[in-house]
């Protein structure tokens, strides 16, 4: 009923612009027409990844990559925000069919179904839309999910509706996990031991090619020289930016050199409170949108464009990872370390516990109780070369030995694949 009463006014909500109305057809399951590319020869079969956001996107895209050398499938990649789909068309552009999700109501979904055929669905990380993850198992096809993984938060209220998670995902017919602790709450909840496998978390996979030019590139647009420090925050939320200010005040006192504080917020939108908050202190900035080669006329830049924060990293001496020094349950640190580079955070990462006590415990990562704890790690590494040379060294070996869960989750993929189309 509800899509009934919405289909002829489509047309109309796709005149506004904003996040509720981006592509507003492919949501209610209207997708464009299919390219040659989109012929279905016997031989050829379609895996169908569903993420939510830009984190997922990237699982995804390291799993096609791994799934690409094994045979010639057609890979249909949905998603869930527009920021997502944008990434998504820009990272996988002439590989893979990137639309809209549908919205979890079951008509867009079956034409969603109807339009993609897949062979074999995959779930990347707990992404769970009941209607969705429901008709597709009606439908015949397998799925199966990777990177699988419960946060403590998410897992005390999946115990209060544990009948209703429980129906959700038993119809996974596997379940690739990240840690021994995602294997016991997916068990907890339903899912049988022999339906898990523990392969560890795609994120940490060093999947991208590492062009030797890339360092070099952001140098060079952002005007660091030899003499030059970076302090890097990506991922950075709402109120960290006051407590990050107080650490590169500190820092640039200490600094015999140029120091640039480039900024990445997690959400693109609060840019403009970015930019207000640091005139109102007098500070200059520049958007990362306008600077050109050797020409950054601020010591404070704004990342105001997606998907280049991965690759940022590289040019940071001291990175630091946001969402942990407000509750926020921090981000994914594992990003600067396949630099190899050492990473900083704050205290609060309860959504990283595992990757937080790994990089700590290699020497690889530094966990400051509060700003003024980082502050004084990065002094510390700052004045003491050799230390955060050892600290470098450690991130590259643990980047190293991190490789290979990409391998096991397509593998996965390709059993679930098989077993579906006997």
């Amino acid at each position: 009923m509800l899509y009934l009463l919405f289909r002829p006014l489509l047309p109309l909500f796709s005149r506004f612009r904003g996040r509720i109305c981006y592509s507003l057809g492919e949501r209610f399951g209207f997708y464009p027409e299919k390219s040659s590319r989109f012929s279905r020869p016997s031989e050829r079969r379609t895996i169908w990844f569903h993420a939510a956001s830009l984190g997922e996107i990237r699982v995804a895209e390291c799993l096609i990559a791994e799934l690409e050398q094994r045979d010639d499938f057609i890979f249909v990649l949905t998603v869930m925000t527009g920021q997502g789909h944008r990434l998504a068309k820009k990272l996988l552009a002439g590989r893979v069919y990137c639309l809209m999700a549908p919205l979890d109501i079951p008509v867009p979904v079956h034409r969603a179904i109807t339009w993609i055929r897949p062979d074999v669905f995959v779930c990347v990380e707990t992404e769970l839309w009941p209607v969705l993850l429901r008709e597709i198992n009606q439908a015949g096809i397998p799925l199966c999910m990777v990177n699988g993984r419960i946060s403590k938060r998410s897992f005390t209220r999946y115990l209060w509706i544990r009948k209703t998670i429980r129906e959700i995902i038993t119809v996974f017919t596997e379940i690739a996990v990240i840690s021994d602790e995602d294997r016991e709450r997916f068990a907890a909840l339903g899912v049988e031991d022999e339906r898990i496998l523990v392969s560890g978390n795609c994120k940490h996979c060093d999947f991208r090619a590492k062009d030797p030019l890339l360092e070099k590139k952001y140098r060079n647009l952002l005007a660091v020289d030899d003499c030059s420090t970076v302090f890097m925050c990506g991922s950075v939320r709402n109120g960290e930016e006051k407590l990050l200010l107080l650490v590169y005040e500190g820092l640039k006192k200490e600094c015999s050199g140029r120091l640039i504080w480039i900024i990445a917020p997690r959400h693109i939108e609060r840019i403009p409170v970015l930019q207000r908050f640091f005139a109102n202190l007098n500070l200059k900035t520049v958007l990362f949108s306008r600077c050109r080669e050797g020409e950054a006329t601020a010591d404070i830049i704004l990342i105001d464009r997606t998907g280049e924060l991965a690759d940022l990293y590289a040019v940071g001496d001291f990175n630091f990872c946001g969402g942990s020094l407000v509750d926020c349950g921090g981000h994914n640190i594992m990003e600067v370390t396949r630099w190899g580079l050492p990473v900083y955070f704050g205290p609060h990462m309860d959504d990283f516990k595992d990757e937080a006590a790994m990089v700590v415990s290699a020497g690889a990562g530094f966990q400051g109780r509060d700003y003024r704890h980082l502050l004084k790690i990065m002094s510390l590494h700052l004045h003491e070369r050799n230390i955060y040379e050892e600290a470098c060294r450690a991130a590259m070996l643990l980047s190293k030995q991190n490789n290979g869960a990409a391998g096991l989750q397509a593998e996965l993929v390709l059993q679930v694949l098989l077993a579906g189309n006997r």
